[in-house]
């Protein structure tokens, strides 16, 4: 099983499918990590050499932002926003959508579970 910056990627799939499995690679930048290091992208994973991995890694480190620094580069914009209060940034901070969707009656993904409020039961003003 190859590892490339950290993350194992899967041996039996084409080797632009297993470089998505490394974050901040999508299907456009796996094609074209390929492309640059002259590697057949339907060939398997299992069948790189260990030239060809310690290529991929050398590659990814020089030319991309990908696992490590990527999730560092993300939590500190999320920081920025936080902490100069911006709409953005409270929403992070409340752990709600940031991007638009509604609040009211969808998110649960977000917000977790639904917390019951227990109604006011049978009372009577006389």
């Amino acid at each position: 099983m190859p590892r490339i910056q950290g993350v194992d990627i899967p041996p039996d799939k084409p080797t632009h499918i297993s470089l998505r499995y490394i974050r901040g690679l999508g299907p456009t930048t796996a094609l074209e990590v390929c492309e640059k290091l002259k590697i057949d992208p339907q060939r398997r994973a299992k069948e790189l050499s260990d030239k060809e991995v310690a290529e991929i890694a050398v590659l990814l480190d020089k030319e991309y932002l990908v696992e490590g620094p990527l999730r560092r580069v993300e939590g500190s914009n999320i920081a920025r926003l936080k902490e100069i209060k911006c709409y953005r940034g409270e929403r992070h901070r409340k752990n709600l959508p940031c991007r638009g969707q509604r609040s009211k009656t969808n998110a649960r993904t977000r917000k977790g579970p639904r917390k019951t409020v227990a109604g006011k039961k049978g009372v009577k003003d006389k």
